[in-house]
């Protein structure tokens, strides 16, 4: 099977995925480009057609309300979208980052291309990091991410990684998501974006203040199932269950993380806590849920549904804490 992620380029340890190519630490923005398979350019023309209707080769017409967007390298065509699309270039997700990484002690850690272009994304370090119970261990990032086939808006999300599982989570609050999103009728603006992220990575100390808490939070046997039956298989504690669970599978996968089979799983900060449900979660959808490949899990842990599972077990998790 094809690579579902294009090209990545990465530094420090190699992702848990395995692929990429490995960079040293404080590359400028074009070493970055380059590596990362980002030194292209989508370009676009007006959708075209032809009829048949008149004379042997018939005649070709333009449909001006819509156009074809294509990679400048390969003008493999990427997608048609309507003619007041506001593309967003490989080349301008990184530069995203240069005052960050030059002036605000960011690091970019990966950056990469998706679905033969489709997306493509950069993550970056904050400088950020609390230590929980046992040494356990919670660092601030920062990914940005788009599209341009319409299936996601150039979105801004301040995410945790916990070093000892490398499980990512979007930072959210009160049950709400932190990041930025710019649709694509919108022009996007950089600086009016990383002015709405202050206030965000400014949370960073409020969020961990409640995953603090969740280690705190001792959950009972009962408790841990409920969690696990809401979060996955969408039954509520009082709700009477079905002859059939859905997604059995997965509900026995989870609990196996939990009590014990996870990575970081027996710290103090997880073992019997509601940290340690929605780290079992985390896990499963970050490196063992079912996908056609690791990408496509990758890309649902990240945008998709995967990314929504996770939401709503942090949801649950802070809701057991309060």
């Amino acid at each position: 099977m094809a690579h579902f992620i294009e090209q990545m380029a990465y530094i420090g340890v190699t992702p848990w995925h395995g692929l990429g190519r490995r960079l040293s630490p404080k590359q400028p923005i074009e070493v970055w480009q380059r590596e990362a398979g980002m030194d292209w350019k989508i370009q676009d023309s007006p959708v075209h057609f032809k009829s048949n209707s008149i004379g042997a080769l018939g005649s070709i017409y333009t449909f001006p309300e819509q156009k074809v967007l294509y990679r400048s390298d390969t003008k493999a065509p990427l997608s048609v979208v309507s003619s007041r699309y506001q593309v967003v270039q490989p080349r301008e997700v990184l530069e995203f980052y240069r005052d960050l990484t030059e002036v605000s002690g960011y690091e970019l850690e990966t950056a990469g291309v998706l679905k033969g272009g489709r997306k493509f994304w950069a993550l970056a370090r904050t400088g950020q990091s609390t230590v929980l119970k046992d040494n356990d261990q919670v660092d601030s990032y920062l990914l940005l991410a788009t599209s341009c086939d319409g299936t996601l808006a150039t979105t801004a999300t301040p995410t945790t990684v916990r070093v000892v599982c490398n499980n990512t989570l979007a930072i959210a609050l009160d049950g709400s998501n932190r990041a930025i999103k710019v649709p694509h009728n919108t022009r996007f603006d950089s600086q009016a974006v990383k002015k709405q992220l202050g206030i965000a990575v400014s949370q960073w100390d409020e969020f961990m203040y409640r995953m603090r808490a969740l280690t705190e939070r001792k959950v009972q046997w009962h408790e841990a199932m409920g969690f696990f039956m809401n979060v996955l298989c969408d039954v509520a504690p009082d709700e009477k269950l079905p002859e059939a669970l859905p997604n059995e599978r997965a509900l026995r996968r989870v609990q196996g993380l939990y009590e014990g089979g996870g990575r970081g799983a027996l710290l103090k900060s997880a073992q019997g806590t509601a940290w340690g449900l929605l780290n079992a979660v985390t896990e499963y959808v970050d490196h063992e849920r079912r996908a056609r490949s690791i990408e496509y899990r990758m890309d649902s842990a990240w945008f998709g549904n995967g990314a929504q599972i996770k939401q709503r077990a942090l949801d649950a998790a802070l809701r057991l804490a309060a």
